[in-house]
């Protein structure tokens, strides 16, 4: 019984550690996992681009998968990435996504994708979907058919693992929804809504210190000091407008967890948006690509990694064998 599946990570458009809503788009940086399952047996993990990294994320996405749609299996978990670990770019969030949709690939539970009801606003707001918060959990296509599985649903599985093993103050739930659907989202955390989705086609500049900052460890007495700036950038990114809400965003939570705000400062006169990503302590911004490249040569400059990619709008999905196999080829 074996799976494999993909997912981005994301930056920011609004961190939710102030007031529970938060916002955030996928980028084109990706987390792959296999998942190999056995009957009657543990379930372990190994990240192979960071051998002595925490596995219990991982581990514990299985586990809850297997809990709601399998019967007694464990076994074993692989994944490897392009995302940093601890950089911001909703590694966490990638990683979960992706051995979520890898177990339920390895169990034969098929995947709703792009069409699935679920994955509209406008159906969590009615009610119309295929599963709710409270309700058994499951998804299932309506009509008698083959048992499936909403992305949404299976984003909410790995969103409980994050906060079982205490990687997430909020629960990532932006993240975790900008990672699955692909696009950008905007959400409430507390209550794990979706609040929308749009597509969102960007190129996008990142850059990555040498630091590394873990998001359960951020200073959440400090974001809540910036209430007030984040409602006001929760209500830019309802209304679309996600440069600004980017960049308003990222002086605030900039001040808040204690990052210098040079680099968004610099990138600024060039860009559409530029953002703290997450709690840092990476710096992103979208824009056009000849005026990310004149950021570019700033930040090059500094100490650290710099990464040119664009937006993904197709978010997480289930990989091919064959498909499994080129990736890890590749990396």
């Amino acid at each position: 019984m074996d799976g494999a599946a993909v997912a981005p990570g994301a930056g920011t458009v609004l961190n939710a550690l102030a007031t529970g809503m938060g916002s955030a788009f996928a980028i084109d940086l990706e987390t792959r996992a296999e998942v190999h399952l056995e009957p009657h047996s543990g379930v372990t993990g190994e990240i192979r681009t960071a051998p002595d990294a925490d596995t219990a994320l991982i581990e514990r996405c299985v586990s809850l998968t297997v809990d709601r749609y399998g019967d007694d299996h464990g076994g074993q978990v692989v994944t490897d990435s392009d995302i940093p670990l601890a950089g911001g770019l909703k590694s966490s969030s990638a990683a979960a996504n992706a051995t979520v949709l890898a177990t339920l690939d390895a169990l034969g539970i098929a995947v709703q994708h792009s069409s699935a009801p679920d994955e509209s606003p406008a159906a969590e707001a009615s009610g119309k979907t295929d599963s709710q918060p409270g309700d058994d959990g499951e998804a299932r296509s309506s009509g008698g058919a083959e048992e499936s599985v909403s992305r949404l649903e299976a984003c909410r599985i790995g969103v409980a693992a994050a906060r079982d093993t205490g990687v997430t103050v909020t629960g990532a739930f932006d993240d975790a929804t900008a990672s699955m659907l692909g696009g950008v989202t905007v959400t409430d955390n507390d209550s794990d809504r979706l609040l929308s989705r749009e597509v969102m086609q960007r190129d996008v500049l990142v850059w990555t210190p040498p630091e590394r900052a873990y998001s359960a460890d951020a200073d959440v007495e400090r974001c809540a000091a910036v209430a007030p700036v984040a409602d006001t950038v929760a209500q830019l990114a309802r209304d679309g407008r996600y440069g600004s809400a980017m960049t308003v965003n990222g002086l605030a939570f900039s001040a808040a967890l204690g990052f210098s705000p040079d680099p968004a400062l610099e990138a600024l006169p060039h860009v559409a948006g530029v953002s703290l990503s997450g709690t840092g302590p990476s710096v992103v911004a979208v824009g056009e690509q000849e005026n990310l490249d004149q950021v570019r040569e700033r930040w090059e400059a500094r100490p650290g990694v710099v990464r040119q990619t664009q937006t993904d709008t197709d978010g997480a999905r289930i990989r091919s064998p064959w498909d499994w196999y080129v990736c890890v080829r590749d990396v």
